[in-house]
């Protein structure tokens, strides 16, 4: 019963402060947060403990912080990465980089 209780309290409080970062980004980086949560965390964000992920983690700082650079990767992909032009519309990569972008490097 503890052990619920713990972790029913901890994602109480990790729903409220991601909630409140929620609220600090505008709309275009809500939308490239929700597009990267279905379409890029599978590879780039830990699921589980222990878990590896596919690629390196994401951030402000990804690609030397060049915004340029991350739309051309998330488009065409590298020898590792799929492309996502035919996925995303340009408007919707742009979103996902304006996500990034606040992000804080890990």
């Amino acid at each position: 019963m503890r052990i619920k209780l713990l972790m029913v309290a901890c994602a109480v409080a990790v729903g409220a402060s991601a909630s409140a970062a929620a609220e600090d980004l505008n709309a275009t980086q809500q939308l490239g947060r929700q597009l990267f949560g279905q379409s890029c965390a599978v590879c780039h964000l830990k699921q589980q403990l222990g878990a590896q992920t596919f690629g390196p983690p994401l951030s402000q700082a990804s690609l030397g912080g060049q915004e340029d650079v991350m739309r051309e990767v998330i488009a065409n992909g590298t020898p590792r990465m799929p492309a996502f032009k035919y996925h995303f519309e340009p408007a919707q990569i742009a979103a996902i980089v304006s996500y990034l972008k606040t992000v804080p490097t890990p």
